[in-house]
């Protein structure tokens, strides 16, 4: 259980993809990997003060990397696609 809306939202994604979502009127966050649709939507909507119209997430899977003749993997966390309602914006 979270009990904290700042434990729910680790950080925001910036990336090409993330900028055009963002001229649309969304924004993509990390967020913790055991937080729900609903959970994540209340703290965005405390921590922000906009409304949120819709939330989709996606489980990140790890990545293979290698290091020389070591292997490893990369982290795995989960993102949410974030839908504002008209009119709200969130400043990065």
């Amino acid at each position: 259980m979270i009990g904290n809306y700042r434990d729910v939202i680790i950080a925001p994604i910036v990336t090409e993809k993330s900028s055009k979502i963002a001229e649309e009127g969304g924004i993509v966050f990390k967020v913790a990997k055991d937080a729900n649709k609903t959970q994540i939507k209340q703290a965005i909507e405390k921590i922000y003060n906009v409304k949120v119209t819709k939330v989709n997430t996606i489980n990140v899977r790890p990545k293979k990397k290698r290091v020389g003749r070591y292997t490893g993997t990369t982290n795995s966390y989960k993102k949410a696609y974030i839908t504002l309602a008209e009119g709200s914006k969130i400043e990065l």
